[in-house]
Formats: structure tokens, C-alpha cells, sequence
């Protein structure tokens, strides 16, 4: 059967991080990268630059490690644990990174929910 993945992960934490930044009353210039953005993030906590450039690399590693082990297990696991959870049947499957008290991965259609 085929199914529609959509998962941009890295690029929801991004927008949220923007947001953040937008709320606190300090939004960052539209044309900073990707990259810039989680660096600014990290250096508002970090001790060093480095510390933030490591974080930002580890962060963004660790958003396409979770995307790919989605997509890995899909079928095998989580596909059958979002059937028996939600009754969603639907084909068209996007997931999400949000924060809500706490990191979680959400599906939009069905509504499943995996904490991190």
C-alpha cells in the first residue's frame, strides 16, 4: 500500500524557535539560515560560541535521526500503533515537532502523539 509522509521536523523547531524570538520581542532578521537561527538559540544559554555551534549540530542530528527512524519503522510499527490508537484509516500521514510540555512528535490526521 502506498502511503504520503510528510515530515519536516527540524523545520518545525526552526519556525518555533523564530516565534520564540518574534514573542520575546527580539525576532531575528528574516535572512538568517537555518543554521544562524539554531546557533542564535544555543548562544542564549551556551558558555561559548563553540558550545553553541556543537549544540546546534547535535540538535539538527538528532531531529533527522528521529525523521529517519520514523520513516524506518513506519510500516512495521508505528503505522499499526496509530490504527489500533486512533481508528485513523487515512493514507496521508504528516508529522510534527512541537513543544507543548515537552518535546513531542504529532501526527496531524490521526492525532498521535510520541513524547521524546
Amino acid at each position: 500500500m502506498k502511503y504520503n509522509i510528510t515530515i519536516r521536523l527540524h523545520q518545525d523547531w526552526l519556525d518555533t524557535v523564530r516565534e520564540i524570538f518574534r514573542g520575546s520581542g527580539h525576532p531575528l532578521p528574516e535572512e538568517l539560515s537555518d543554521h544562524e537561527v539554531t546557533v542564535a538559540y544555543y548562544s542564549q544559554t551556551a558558555s561559548s560560541d563553540e558550545e553553541a555551534e556543537q549544540q546546534s549540530i547535535a540538535n539538527t542530528e538528532r531531529l533527522k535521526e528521529i525523521e529517519q527512524t520514523i520513516v524506518a519503522n513506519f510500516e512495521s510499527i508505528i503505522l499499526p500503533d496509530i490504527r489500533s490508537r486512533t481508528g485513523y484509516t487515512g493514507n496521508e500521514f504528516t508529522f510534527r515537532w512541537i513543544y507543548q510540555q515537552g518535546e513531542h512528535i504529532i501526527e496531524e490526521y490521526s492525532e498521535y502523539r510520541i513524547p521524546l
